[in-house]
């Protein structure tokens, strides 16, 4: 089948990299042909870059315009459309929908929720005016729902640590052999610098991993420079370049602990097997509090009463003299935890069941 997914760029990583791993599975595991608009293309070719020439080759990549400025190679009618987080498709797109002899599925992929509620609304009908069909369809943990993402490496945790992409070199260069590793992405308002200086308190090697423009981040939010950020000798910061997904996955995999957030590293630090902190992407009306709480009762349904203290406090952001002590069992919990949450994606996740879906 064909399908044209549909990508607005919210907070610059994550729509796109989920965007691009669903292409990936669709064509890779499943032989689909897939186009994806997207109104950022820059930074989708960045998170693509680095994949199998031959998987990219089968993925189209247009900018946004493309789907409906494009006279002298028009877009051929898909199969399906997806809009990615429900974003508002283009008129002009839609029109030339309406007036194509086969009509398409519409599908408007939403964000991936724990909460118990999108059980009851996952693959429902949503009634359009123009006529065409249009369904909701929820990723999530429960089997009742759209599965995740487990593409292209389901299991983190086997990757070779020998293996450093090109990329990394450098910076793994700069690793010492008897610290502990994490990894840092963030969004801004992350109390990021008092907890750096806590973390350093405890009297453990830490080097810690910075994503790309993490540490102008943490400048920015401090007015410190770099210098001057005055951080115990027991912590060291390693600033790593833009990478692509298959590297940042690599990355996930080789720390004992990662800070991650949007919904696309989310996943990927369950899929490593290791302790992380998910800083959800901050709604004015605290919705994501909500969310991370359902997300919470899952994780931690099988946890002792005090593990769940303890992750429970890291996840919103206590200082770690608070939690670090639960690392072990945390680590233990993790491994547990990405073990279910294979043996539940056995079916093939968020793409086979959108397959089985639209069939």
């Amino acid at each position: 089948m064909r399908w044209n997914i549909f990508c607005q760029i919210i907070d610059n990583y994550g729509d796109a990299g989920v965007c691009w791993r669903l292409a990936r599975s669709l064509t890779s595991l499943h032989s689909q042909e897939v186009r994806i608009f997207c109104d950022d293309l820059p930074t989708l070719n960045l998170l693509a870059s680095g994949t199998d020439p031959e998987i990219l080759r089968r993925i189209d990549l247009q900018p946004w315009e493309a789907s409906y400025c494009n006279s002298r190679h028009p877009v051929q009618t898909p199969d399906v459309v997806i809009e990615a987080f429900g974003c508002e498709l283009p008129e002009r797109y839609v029109a030339g929908l309406l007036i194509a002899p086969k009509k398409p599925i519409m599908i408007n992929l939403e964000y991936l929720s724990a909460e118990p509620w999108i059980v009851d609304f996952h693959q429902k009908a949503s009634p359009q005016a123009h006529g065409i069909p249009k369904y909701f369809f929820f990723p999530g943990f429960q089997p009742e729902t759209g599965g995740i993402l487990i593409d292209p490496i389901p299991n983190l945790a086997n990757i070779d640590p020998a293996n450093i992409p090109a990329s990394l070199s450098a910076s793994w260069e700069l690793m010492r052999s008897n610290a502990k590793r994490i990894s840092v992405f963030c969004y801004p308002g992350a109390p990021l610098l008092r907890w750096l200086q806590d973390l350093g308190t405890l009297g453990e090697d830490i080097d810690v991993i910075l994503t790309y423009g993490q540490l102008e981040q943490l400048q920015l939010s401090t007015g410190h420079r770099t210098q001057a950020l005055k951080l115990p000798d027991s912590i060291q910061l390693i600033s790593i370049p833009f990478v692509s997904q298959d590297e940042y996955d690599w990355t996930l995999s080789q720390c004992d602990f990662n800070i991650v957030r949007g919904e696309d590293s989310f996943i990927r630090a369950q899929l490593a097997g290791k302790p992380f902190i998910w800083h959800i992407y901050p709604q004015e009306d605290r919705a994501h509090e909500v969310k991370l709480a359902g997300f919470l009762d899952l994780y931690l349904e099988e946890a002792s009463s005090e593990l769940k203290h303890a992750v429970i406090a890291a996840m919103t952001w206590a200082m770690p003299n608070e939690w670090f002590q639960s690392m072990d069992s945390w680590s233990t919990h993790s491994k547990a935890w990405h073990a279910d949450l294979l043996n539940k994606q056995a079916d093939g996740g968020l793409a086979t069941r959108l397959m089985r879906f639209v069939a």
